[in-house]
């Protein structure tokens, strides 16, 4: 940062964490990727999550730090720093948004499955802000190594296909269960009563493990991990309503009863502690309809960056892109 600029978070161009922008990643030097996929095509009810990529990259430059020498940020509690050698050294790049062909969502999905692939082609590890959740399957569908799924979310988005609707934000997770990459599925949080009993079925015949909110707390976040395999990678999808309702009046799904924001983020931290995490989505914030303060959107931007802060740390993510 230039010791000339205050570089207040109402000043300058907008990426996430104020992080270089990125137009071609055929010449980036980086070890990873912000992405944003502002599609909410797929939403029978409120749209509005199109415009989350970019509110959420607004939300964050208060997190970018401003007249200080000091990177990434420091957690209190921990009494240490984490990102600050992935800011520092520009390790992290804004690459934009997906092309959203709007009334085409087949294209808009091959546009995002596109960008995901060069994202992973470049060596990079992706971090995707939707959206709606439909976008989800486009992402997860670009690996191409095996992986398991970790979804947090109320509902299951298992919904047939039905009425010829394939990429609605209820399809997801079925989509994402018949890739042949795709292996255990865990789904936290699940709760909502437009809930149809045959879907709970139908995902628990696959073999995928669904934990309510009350199963959660009873069992425990490290009982919920163990059933992901250890040596294997893990891709975590995060639906913005699997907190309680209070805490995300930006989001036209949420219900009550869910997670507390601390419940959510020691789960996400011990998954990035023992587990292998390849990429991550955060999806169906709605700035049309949140609060003044833009409170669940600054909320998704604080959890997408502790959540990268952990990721970082562990071992296998450090062998992927070793410091210099």
């Amino acid at each position: 940062m230039r010791e000339d600029r205050l570089n207040l978070p109402f000043t300058g161009l907008v990426t996430f964490l104020r992080t270089p922008a990125c137009s071609d990643l055929t010449a980036v030097d980086a070890d990873i990727a912000i992405l944003g996929a502002p599609s909410d095509e797929g939403s029978p009810w409120m749209p509005g999550a199109r415009f989350a990529p970019r509110k959420i990259r607004e939300t964050s430059l208060k997190h970018a730090g401003y007249g200080s020498d000091q990177f990434g940020f420091f957690d209190i509690d921990e009494d240490r720093r984490y990102l600050e050698y992935e800011l520092a050294h520009n390790r992290i790049v804004d690459c934009g948004d997906s092309d959203i062909i709007y009334t085409n969502v087949e294209r808009t999905f091959d546009n995002i499955t596109r960008d995901v692939k060069r994202i992973l082609g470049a060596g990079l590890f992706p971090v995707i802000v939707g959206g709606d959740h439909a976008i989800t399957y486009p992402v997860v569908r670009a690996f191409e190594e095996h992986l398991n799924v970790l979804h947090f979310d109320a509902h299951l988005d298992y919904w047939p296909f039905v009425h010829g609707v394939r990429w609605s934000n209820g399809n997801p997770i079925r989509l994402v269960s018949e890739l042949s990459t795709c292996g255990q599925i865990i789904q936290v949080g699940i709760r909502g009563l437009r809930t149809r009993q045959s879907f709970a079925e139908e995902s628990r015949a696959r073999g995928n493990d669904i934990v309510t909110v009350p199963e959660f707390r009873r069992r425990g976040y490290e009982s919920v991990i163990a059933r992901l395999p250890k040596d294997e990678p893990v891709y975590v999808s995060i639906d913005i309503d699997v907190l309680d309702l209070p805490l995300v009046p930006g989001c036209a799904s949420s219900e009550v009863n869910g997670l507390t924001y601390d419940e959510l983020r020691q789960t996400l931290f011990a998954v990035a502690r023992s587990r292998a995490v390849i990429g991550y989505d955060l999806v169906e914030v709605n700035p049309l309809i949140d609060v003044g303060s833009d409170n669940t959107s600054m909320l998704a931007g604080q959890l997408i960056l502790e959540f990268l802060g952990r990721i970082v740390e562990n071992p296998a993510y450090r062998e992927r892109h070793p410091t210099q």
